[in-house]
Formats: C-alpha cells, sequence, structure tokens
C-alpha cells in the first residue's frame, strides 16, 4: 500500500524534529539511542529520512520523540501550516 503524501511529503514535523534535536546538541545515532530507551526503534537513518520529511512517522513515535527531546507537540507542530495551501 502506498502512503498518501501532501505537497510530496511524507510528514511536516521533520525540520521542527531536526531543529531541536539540533538545539539539544543531539547527533541522530545519539536521538536514537534516546528513543530506544523508551521502547522505540528508529535508526538513525529513520531519522534521517524523517526530517527530510520522505517518512511516516507513528503516532507513537510522535510521542518518544517528544520525549527524548523534551518538546511538546504544540513546539513539534509549530510553524507547519505553511504546508497547507488555501
Amino acid at each position: 500500500m502506498k502512503s498518501k503524501k501532501l505537497n510530496g511529503k511524507s510528514n511536516i514535523i521533520g525540520t521542527n524534529i531536526q531543529k531541536y534535536r539540533l538545539q539539544s546538541d543531539l547527533s541522530l545515532r545519539q536521538l536514537s539511542d534516546k528513543l530506544s530507551l523508551y521502547g522505540i526503534t528508529l535508526y538513525h537513518t529513520d531519522i534521517f529520512d524523517i526530517e527530510r520529511n520522505e517518512r511516516l512517522v507513528k503516532d507513537f513515535e510522535l510521542k518518544a520523540i517528544c520525549k527524548a527531546l523534551c518538546i511538546t507537540y504544540e513546539q513539534l507542530f509549530e510553524d507547519t501550516d505553511k504546508y497547507y495551501t488555501t
């Protein structure tokens, strides 16, 4: 089954994940390691694809990413209205 995309993107939060990961001074591998503590297996290559908006993000992955980066859902979705055309 092919996943649907919004304006060619598989997710709209990748840029914010990268922003907060870099603000936390975490490498892709370090974020992957933190996520594994929550029982989430996302390899550094998966996170790279998410940050490039090329991979779909599951709801349980979103929750763990927020916890690992110490951010809220609101922060994760800030400035994402630009992906919707009016």
